[in-house]
């Protein structure tokens, strides 16, 4: 009985989705441990199952770290972007390419999903951020979404990379990946677009999981910036989220990816979890 009323639970939610573009960004330490990636695929491959668009954007950062120290080289940060010269540009490249990307899309395909690899600098236009300059790093200035929704309209599940072409040089660039997700997200106009990393959502308290903000309105964030409880690397997800509801996506949410079906309890059930962000 509690099967079955988990079920017809999910029902309403099942068919108000079906058709509907959600984009899922993968990120932090979650990525690196096997049960919790593997939980996020069966997830993801549920959603596909009962109709629904996904399209996953995914980071790559421990694995990046992990392929620059291989080389030689100590990893580098400011204001939670990496900083990216020419070496560290060509690492980035070859991890999330042939090594981060390929991973999630056999996964996958293991779960009878049909998903394909779609390269950012496919997709994403940048320019470099100069203030402060961090070498080749971008932001996204423009989205050609064409062989997205092609691939969503065919069945297929596109797994993108967060790099993109310089408007200007033409040179690879490096993005972060919440901002290009957002950027895709904004583009796309999906009707969800969810964060999954290593946090619980947002809180007051780092240490301390009963700070939560289960809500956070767009008009608390400049205080919370101000105040310290947003910056390092949330500063970048956070940022994302305000532009991509500004830009008209329906519903934000920042996603633990350490509770197990942390997606479907997400989209399928009444209560949720994280911190949704809203106007």
């Amino acid at each position: 009985m509690a099967k079955a009323s988990v079920l017809t639970e999910a029902l309403p939610y099942i068919l108000d989705f079906r058709g509907s573009v959600v984009l899922v960004k993968l990120g932090g330490s979650v990525m690196e441990i096997e049960e919790n990636l593997e939980s996020l695929m069966d997830d993801i491959a549920f959603m596909r199952a009962v109709g629904i668009k996904v399209v996953i954007v995914h980071g790559g950062g421990k694995a990046i770290s992990k392929a620059i120290k291989d080389s030689g080289h100590e990893p580098k940060f400011l204001d939670g972007q990496r900083v990216t010269d020419e070496t560290t540009m060509e690492i980035v490249r070859k991890t999330l390419n042939n090594v981060v990307n390929p991973d999630i899309v056999s996964r996958l395909m293991r779960r009878s999903s049909n998903a394909k690899p779609l390269h950012g600098n496919w997709i994403f236009s940048a320019r470099r951020i100069t203030e402060p300059d961090r070498g080749y790093v971008g932001e996204v200035v423009s989205v050609d979404i064409r062989s997205t929704v092609e691939m969503l309209d065919a069945g297929i599940i596109p797994v993108v990379t967060p790099l993109a072409t310089g408007a200007e040089d033409g040179h690879l660039y490096n993005v972060n990946a919440d901002l290009a997700a957002a950027a895709l997200a904004k583009a796309l106009k999906v009707r969800k677009f969810a964060l999954v990393s290593d946090v619980p959502g947002l809180l007051k308290d780092p240490s301390d999981p009963k700070t939560l903000f289960s809500t956070l309105h767009l008009d608390a964030v400049e205080t919370l910036k101000a105040d310290g409880t947003i910056s390092g690397g949330m500063l970048p997800k956070i940022n994302g989220c305000v532009d991509a509801i500004a830009a008209g996506v329906k519903k934000v949410h920042l996603v633990d990816g350490r509770m197990a079906h942390s997606l479907l309890l997400e989209i399928f059930t009444r209560e949720g979890v994280g911190t949704e962000i809203v106007q």
